[in-house]
């Protein structure tokens, strides 16, 4: 097997720790010594031990002598566990092979240093784009210490998010909301606005086994949401936060009660304060978030220059209706010219409907 061929194996491994690992990175680790591979990790929930320990525990045989691929620089530095280039070499590894450097301050090149400065081959790059994808969030975050927000729709192939009566359940096949399960589980956080609570009464929750809840964010600059909501009525075993922009003691107290948090923020042209609110979250940690708002929540966020990446289902359906609901609203660009670009879109095929994927330029 070729250096690529060992990484992408522990990118795949890398992926198993995929909704428990937050705000630490995703990584994976493969010891490989006399073209055989010898021990397998990766980093399996917060606070635990970081892929490259866990590859060294699980060894066959000495690892004096081996090849590392390891899809993140290894760190250099204490945290809630020791450096794992300590690990490195006391391990007698003869060649260490990175996906992504590490752009953490505390590592940042450092770890590399180290390495070569005690003799060991370093080798980095490797399927270099694919370890920093998997990590989009993480590197983020990390050098910004603000959530990396995915503004995520599903529309019919006339780009419409929802019939003309406003039913939307649903636009997209089994395959497709699966995927939108499997992103609950993965990213910190998810997003919507009070219009879509009001007309969809969400519960915003992941029904995977074995996953997690993601923090529900609800934008809702008057305090409208209903205390009856599934959103409230499950705050007190799903983390919830209400952004809000409503001073009024008493009408928070029925939300606090239920257990939401109320996050007291800034307006800015009537509406919660968008930039306010997403530095608050990274303050509490909240590294990323996927948006799933409607029309208007979704032209406000990209207005205010918090989204980072698009997500848009397309299921091969036509709904019409001049009033039907579309992705965007907002006031909208005024020429082509002025338009919110994106990068080259990358296509994934779910059942019938795409996923189309951009970063925003």
């Amino acid at each position: 097997m070729t250096d690529s061929e060992y990484m992408r194996a522990a990118l795949e491994l890398a992926k198993q720790g995929c909704g428990k690992v937050d705000p630490n990175p995703l990584v994976g680790a493969i010891l490989v010594k006399d073209g055989k591979v010898i021990g397998k990790g990766f980093h399996q929930k917060y606070g635990g031990l970081h892929a490259e320990r866990n590859a060294l525990a699980d060894c066959t045989e000495s690892p004096a002598g081996a090849t590392l691929y390891v899809t993140l620089e290894p760190c250099c530095h204490w945290g809630k566990t020791p450096p794992c280039t300590d690990a490195i070499l006391a391990a007698g590894i003869r060649r260490v092979v990175i996906g992504s450097s590490d752009p953490n301050p505390l590592v940042s090149g450092k770890g590399v240093r180290i390495l070569r400065d005690h003799g060991i081959e370093v080798t980095e790059g490797i399927c270099e784009k694919e370890c920093d994808q998997l990590n989009e969030p993480f590197l983020y975050y990390i050098q910004t210490k603000l959530p990396f927000v995915i503004l995520k729709y599903a529309m019919s192939m006339d780009g419409k998010i929802a019939a003309v009566s406003g039913k939307s359940q649903w636009i997209t096949g089994e395959f497709a909301r699966q995927r939108v399960q499997q992103d609950r589980n993965r990213y910190m956080a998810v997003m919507t606005g009070v219009g879509t609570v009001l007309a969809d009464n969400p519960r915003l929750t992941c029904w995977i086994p074995d996953s997690r809840n993601p923090v529900r964010i609800v934008c809702d600059t008057h305090l409208r949401t209903p205390v009856s909501s599934y959103i409230v009525a499950t705050a007190a075993k799903v983390p919830t936060i209400l952004a809000t922009c409503c001073t009024d003691a008493e009408k928070q107290v029925p939300y606090r009660k239920a257990g939401c948090e109320i996050l007291m923020l800034p307006e800015k042209n009537k509406h919660t304060d968008l930039k306010a609110l997403v530095t608050e979250l990274g303050a509490k940690g909240i590294g990323s978030i996927l948006l799933e708002g409607g029309a208007a929540l979704n032209w406000s966020a990209l207005q205010s220059g918090i989204v980072n990446k698009v997500q848009a289902y397309i299921a091969p359906k036509i709904l019409g209706g001049a009033e039907a609901k579309t992705p965007v609203g907002g006031l909208g660009a005024d020429s082509p010219d002025h338009a919110f670009h994106l990068t080259e879109p990358t296509v994934t095929r779910l059942g019938s409907d795409l996923l189309l994927e951009s970063r925003v330029v």
